[in-house]
């Protein structure tokens, strides 16, 4: 399926002759208490790293108190407790400087429905407005673009492109880590002769 999302374009769209390297993209991470956002999963850690042209211009990162109890088998995954978030701040005490980060750029994620689901649901529960754009996804792009890896996870990938993850399972880790790969995955385009966002659109 087409990674750029047909049907969530936002009030400023992206041209088709657009250049990929000159466009923005906010590279998401979301660390949540399961795995639906339909069934009262919510969001325990969220982190974004704003790129352009393979350059870091920003980053956010912070723990989310979700309201309910993080499940201990989550814990021992992420290693975020429920001690951990009980002084953090609520997902709508953030949610206008991740609606600023977000406004305009590209949302980009390593399974990208996964955090864009949750982001979404986050943002309509605190201000009424879901989360709206165009965004690509890392593990459809590599499914174009690395057809010979058996597997195609955050693991496999940064593994693939020699990248360190300085801290999986966390948001910023694998944020950054994500942020570094499609800059690769970037570059591995204009290798291919895919120069714009039409034609990366024809691509996926």
């Amino acid at each position: 399926p087409n990674a750029i999302s047909p049907n969530a374009i936002s009030p400023n769209a992206i041209s088709p002759n657009a250049a990929l390297h000159e466009l923005e993209y906010v590279v998401v991470d979301v660390e949540t208490t399961g795995c639906s956002h339909a069934h009262a999963d919510r969001v325990t850690e969220v982190a974004a790293v704003v790129v352009r042209d393979g350059r870091q211009l920003g980053t956010y990162s912070s723990l989310i108190n979700p309201g309910r109890s993080i499940p201990p088998m989550i814990t021992k995954l992420t290693g975020i407790s429920n001690a951990m978030v009980a002084d953090q701040p609520a997902f709508h005490d953030v949610a206008s400087t991740l609606s600023s980060m977000l406004e305009t750029r590209v949302f980009v994620a390593h399974n990208a429905a996964f955090d864009w689901g949750f982001m979404s649901e986050e943002l309509l529960r605190a201000t009424g407005r879901p989360l709206v754009g165009e965004r690509l996804c890392t593990v459809r792009m590599a499914r174009r673009l690395l057809p010979h890896l058996p597997r195609r996870n955050l693991d496999a990938v940064t593994a693939y492109y020699g990248v360190h993850v300085e801290s999986r399972h966390r948001a910023l880790g694998d944020a950054v880590a994500t942020a570094r790969v499609f800059s690769h995955m970037l570059d591995e385009l204009g290798r291919r002769g895919v120069h714009t966002w039409q034609e990366l659109g024809a691509l996926l």
